[in-house]
């Protein structure tokens, strides 16, 4: 058991998701940034949908009320164990009253904390992960406290490190497909949305990220059509709207790009004001 002693700013359970459920209007859900969050399991031969925590920007500060090992991935977020530092990537032991907390972001936005047996909050269709009107909660609150299921038969230290090869941090380039509306444009339109730098917009959350820039007035209307997480939106007014885990699934506007799983990713380690620009694949 965890007891949540300080919240940060956004501190939520997520797991890969509620895979299968979009065609009643359930929203995917899950881990922003899938690839530092199956890290964080990996280090612990976790399950890849056990749940961890996805911590946003400034990070929460957390007492353990048993033993347990943990890693943490994804953004460096000043993350300490009783006062003393420690890094992303590696597994630690925490003692039946440790305390872990997170500070400020260094680098990236989105830290996933995992424990080895996943947390065990309450499943809904499948999924532990946090969305206001499905869960009983959608984030983390002062004195919450969150089960967990680790067994350890003794207490060691664990040496386990990985190196994390996947430069989110340091690449702006967002991997995309072309969407189902993408021929709808006229090649110099489609020129724009390649070879345009973008900022990311300080309105982005887990439902979505705007870009600031306008790049294509249109007039081009569809019938409302199923998106999914990573579809990329152009507006009447010209503006893109990159839709993330926590969006609707369906929407109205032209479906100019698909971003991959590792894009989306990366997108999700990005603040407002950041650069980014698409990366066309072959299919385009």
């Amino acid at each position: 058991m965890i007891k949540v002693l300080k919240t940060g700013m956004l501190t939520t359970v997520q797991d890969i998701g509620r895979v299968g459920y979009r065609n009643i209007g359930v929203p995917l859900s899950g881990s922003m940034d899938s690839i530092s969050a199956g890290i964080a399991n990996g280090l612990l031969n976790n399950h890849k949908n056990d749940a961890v925590l996805e911590i946003t920007m400034l990070g929460p500060k957390l007492a353990f009320l048993k033993a347990a090992k943990i890693a943490i991935s994804g953004a460096e977020l000043s993350a300490k164990i009783n006062n003393t530092s420690i890094i992303n990537n590696k597994v630690y032991f925490l003692k039946k009253g440790d305390v872990l907390s997170f500070g400020a972001a260094i680098k990236g936005i989105r830290c996933y904390l995992a424990v080895e047996g996943g947390f065990q909050t309450e499943k809904i269709l499948k999924s532990r992960s946090f969305y206001a009107g499905i869960t009983s909660q959608e984030k983390l609150n002062e004195n919450d406290t969150i089960p967990f299921n680790s067994q350890l038969e003794n207490t060691n230290n664990f040496k386990g490190l990985l190196k994390n090869k996947v430069h989110f941090f340091e690449t702006n380039e967002l991997e995309v497909y072309k969407g189902p509306e993408y021929d709808l444009f006229t090649p110099n339109e489609k020129k724009l949305l390649i070879s345009n730098k973008f900022t990311v917009s300080k309105d982005s959350n887990r439902m979505g990220y705007r870009l600031e820039e306008t790049v294509i007035e249109h007039t081009k209307s569809i019938i409302t059509s199923p998106v999914i997480p990573g579809t990329v939106q152009l507006t009447p007014e010209g503006k893109l709207i990159i839709l993330m885990k926590d969006a609707q699934t369906t929407g109205g506007y032209p479906r100019v790009l698909q971003l991959s799983e590792k894009s989306i990713a990366i997108l999700a380690q990005k603040n407002a004001k950041d650069k980014i620009s698409f990366k066309k694949m072959v299919s385009i």
